[in-house]
């Protein structure tokens, strides 16, 4: 998990070659910051870069964080302290999962990466931020470096500025699905003036506005709210098939927590005409692709189609 500057010019940034863009005479580029990292990748690698460089510095020998039972930070996180020699405990949301974790692939590999897992009634999970609950973490676990769910904190979204590229600024729109609101803050610091930037909320309900006006301060930011798909985590028939037909179409697999609700909205929208001709957007693909084992076996056992891994 070296300086991602050093390489950012690597990473490429594919064109999306489809009837449908062509018709709407939009541009419709896709930052693969998927392939940052096998495991931490996308904005994880990037919300993780300086909250390790800090832990480092400061001589913690143990992460804690926290995140649901298919959350992508949670394998990230394990990894990364791994990888740099460092302890790591989760606290999953959900006490039902005690007994049936070794189940989810998501956990599972965590697990198998040295991360302590604790699960947390839904409850419990709300104190999450409370000095006092965390005061009662440190009694019983010893001095740790926090990193919060998500990794969203100023040093995450300092990384997450780091996502655009020299360049990037010929782009009039700059699109990135949002969980936190961490990638969507760092991408909105670091656009130029006349760019806009459209997050796609993988979470049902208007209180995500109201959260990241607290956390982002430009005006240059909007959310989309129409293409969570029932909220987060939930999938349907149809963003399944849209995934499998996006990759067979471009190669270019999607998770279906994240990337693939926001490059379902996009399509629509330029089916749809809400983008003006010559209209030119870049996307980011937030990685996440881990997560589609755990999805698949969840689909399985609901008798819905499975995505094409």
């Amino acid at each position: 998990l070296e300086g991602v500057t050093d390489i950012f010019v690597t990473i490429p940034t594919q064109e999306i070659h489809l009837p449908l863009l062509e018709e709407a005479g939009i541009c419709l580029r896709l930052r693969r910051e998927d392939l940052l990292h096998p495991v931490v990748s996308g904005n994880k690698y990037r919300k993780l870069k300086y909250n390790l460089e800090e832990a480092l510095k400061q001589g913690y020998d143990t992460l804690l964080t926290f995140g649901g039972a298919y959350s992508n930070h949670i394998p990230a996180t394990a990894c990364a302290a791994s990888e740099k020699g460092l302890r790591s405990i989760g606290f999953i949301r959900g006490e039902e999962l005690t007994d049936s974790w070794k189940d989810n692939p998501t956990l599972r590999y965590a697990s198998e990466m040295g991360m302590q897992l604790e699960f947390m009634s839904r409850a419990a999970y709300r104190k999450k931020k409370e000095k006092a609950f965390l005061q009662h973490l440190e009694d019983r676990y010893g001095r740790f470096y926090l990193i919060p769910e998500g990794g969203t904190n100023q040093l995450g979204i300092w990384g997450c500025q780091e996502i655009l590229q020299p360049g990037d600024e010929a782009y009039d729109i700059i699109a990135c699905a949002v969980g936190t609101g961490g990638t969507l803050a760092g991408i909105s610091r670091s656009v130029r003036e006349k760019q806009k930037v459209f997050g796609f909320p993988a979470l049902k309900g208007d209180f995500l506005k109201k959260d990241l006006e607290g956390l982002i301060p430009q005006d240059n930011w909007t959310l989309i709210c129409d293409f969570h798909f029932g909220g987060y985590g939930k999938v349907t028939g149809e963003l399944i098939d849209f995934i499998n037909n996006f990759k067979a179409g471009t190669g270019i697999p999607l998770d279906p927590v994240y990337t693939g609700k926001m490059m379902f909205g996009l399509l629509k929208m330029a089916e749809e005409e809400r983008f003006e001709k010559g209209t030119k957007i870049l996307a980011i693909h937030t990685g996440g692709l881990q997560g589609i084992t755990g999805m698949n076996g969840f689909l399985r056992k609901k008798n819905l189609p499975l995505l094409t891994v």
